[in-house]
């Protein structure tokens, strides 16, 4: 589909180091990791990163309350996370920490480069303390009633109800998540990035087809209230990095996890000497660079962080992917309810496959949420799985197998096998496009008309006719085709499925031999690809 190779970084948000993935970082990691197999197929020079984001006030309290350093917090969930991450197949080329030493650097070089240039501005402001616990509070550290909705419980940064975003100050009814006190107001100085400079600057960057329209329209709404500086700095106590040459102030957490998407392409091309850092980010990169992020972080990616590099002279992001939350049978995952699952406890009941099926049936696009029903999961699967595409191969194989020394014909129905590869044009799109369900769709059609075929011709009743036994191979021979075509379809969903199949086609699925159908050809003995899941086995 696209003739010119083109060279793509591809990044997800950083999960934060003080808990386990779990299936809110996996929807956002395996939608990533999916367009990154698809795009590797399609011949295209791909790079994909992550990093955990490791700083800030939530890891060094819990630090102390295990009575341990904030390292060994951040490097136990460092260590974890990489296997988790693995075990689903979501295969990054460097995964890094933005506690390092390239983040420092770039942290320091970006600071220091929007200070000289009048982007960086100091005042003092009004912060809430909590006098119980001797500590400046973070935003995510105080809650009360939204300003806007009056929705309670509401932390400090934005509403999780109406989407307001706003100053702890500005809160009604404030109190410290720490002692459940009200705060007190003290003065600090801090140092604040000049968002309302870039105004101009932002407004043609979102005009310039980095975001779906669903994204633009609700950026439009803070454009309207009108941008304001961002307190890019914290008080002490804090885990992160601390500003050069001041007292007991560190940069805040959400300045340096974004750099961390820079400083993890360092750590890469420090390993990989082909690789040039600077051809990649500089403004007139050739490069492409695109963003997996949720909805609830499109403020900072969409306009403090490509507001940083531009005053960084920096490239920019080109394009935002922002896909919607997951919930568990229609609520929302808690751990207080008991519906929070990690990417171990899944692992413990399902394999990593059907999961990556399940969110490639329901993503698209769009920023709605993917609901996670536990049934309708187990009845796709087997559904699609198990009795459409799965069974497609066993059954053609069976007469392979036991009748023609595991050869496939010379002879195969090619009308209907260029009709299976010419879904390819809409495939492609739908890929490109994320728009996954909609290649599950075509790939689901396909198999039906695959199983279909089988249906019409009954290689069950003619192989009892020795005159027919050719006619036979052909059949399931073409069976085989449709099945290894459906595969190359899938193989960017189903990794593991994909590696069975290619051992039992003995052939690599890719695109660029699609056209050239398995003809007179060996294939191994089947073995079981796929197993049928049992509902009563599920204790999630």
């Amino acid at each position: 589909m696209f003739s010119k190779k083109k060279k793509m970084l591809v990044t997800c948000a950083l999960p934060y180091a003080n808990g386990s993935i779990h299936l809110g970082h996996l929807l956002e990691q395996i939608q990533a990791d999916i367009w990154v197999k698809y795009n590797r197929m399609c011949g295209h020079e791909v790079y994909f990163i992550c990093a955990d984001d490791a700083h800030g006030t939530p890891i060094m309290l819990k630090a102390k309350e295990l009575n341990i350093k904030p390292e060994e917090v951040i490097n136990k969930i460092y260590t974890e996370h990489i296997s988790d991450l693995k075990k689903f197949n979501v295969n990054h080329d460097n995964y890094h920490t933005t506690n390092s030493i390239e983040n420092f650097f770039f942290v320091k070089l970006i600071f220091n480069r929007l200070k000289k240039r009048k982007f960086i501005k100091k005042k003092i402001i009004k912060q809430f303390y909590d006098d119980k616990y001797n500590i400046f509070l973070p935003d995510r550290f105080i809650k009360g009633t939204c300003l806007n909705c009056k929705s309670i419980n509401q932390y400090g940064d934005h509403c999780e109800n109406c989407g307001t975003t706003y100053s702890p100050i500005s809160l009604i009814n404030p109190f410290s998540v720490l002692s459940k006190k009200k705060p007190i107001l003290c003065n600090s100085e801090h140092y604040f990035f000049d968002l309302p400079q870039f105004n101009n600057f932002l407004k043609h960057w979102i005009n310039s087809n980095v975001l779906d329209n669903n994204i633009k329209n609700k950026i439009q709404e803070w454009f309207f209230l009108g941008l304001k500086p961002w307190d890019i700095t914290r008080d002490g106590p804090y885990f992160g990095f601390k500003i050069p040459k001041t007292i007991n102030k560190y940069f805040y957490v959400w300045l340096d996890a974004p750099i961390g998407y820079i400083s993890t392409f360092k750590n890469l091309c420090d390993k990989n000497i082909k690789l040039n850092f600077y051809q990649w980010w500089n403004k007139k990169s050739d490069t492409e660079l695109y963003h997996f992020i949720g909805k609830d972080i499109i403020y900072f990616h969409c306009l403090f962080w490509p507001a940083i590099l531009e005053g960084i002279d920096f490239r920019k992001p080109t394009k935002l992917f922002v896909h919607g939350h997951v919930t568990l049978n229609g609520y929302k995952m808690s751990k207080s309810r008991g519906n929070f699952i990690t990417a171990k406890k899944w692992l413990k009941f399902l394999d990593s496959d059907s999961l990556r099926y399940y969110y490639a049936s329901k993503l698209s696009s769009d920023i709605n949420d993917i609901d996670l029903n536990i049934n309708d999961f187990v009845f796709k699967i087997n559904s699609d799985i198990v009795n459409k595409i799965v069974n497609l191969a066993s059954r053609n194989a069976y007469f392979i197998n036991n009748y023609f020394h595991d050869n496939l014909s010379k002879n195969i129905n090619t009308k209907l096998y260029f009709k299976f590869i010419k879904k390819s044009e809409i495939i492609h799109i739908y890929f490109y496009k994320r728009k996954y369900s909609h290649v599950i769709k075509q790939i689901i059609i396909l198999s039906n008309i695959a199983n279909s075929y089988i249906d019409q011709y009954k290689p069950w009743l003619l192989i009892k006719d020795n005159t027919k036994k050719k006619k036979v191979q052909s059949i399931c021979s073409m069976g085989i085709n449709m099945f290894r075509v459906i595969m190359i379809y899938l193989k960017p969903i189903m990794p593991i499925l994909s590696r069975n199949t290619e051992l039992f086609l003995n052939h690599k699925l890719c695109f660029n031999n699609i056209k050239y159908p398995l003809i007179n050809k060996k294939i191994n003995k089947f073995k079981p690809l796929f197993n049928r899941i049992n509902i009563k086995n599920i204790i999630i």
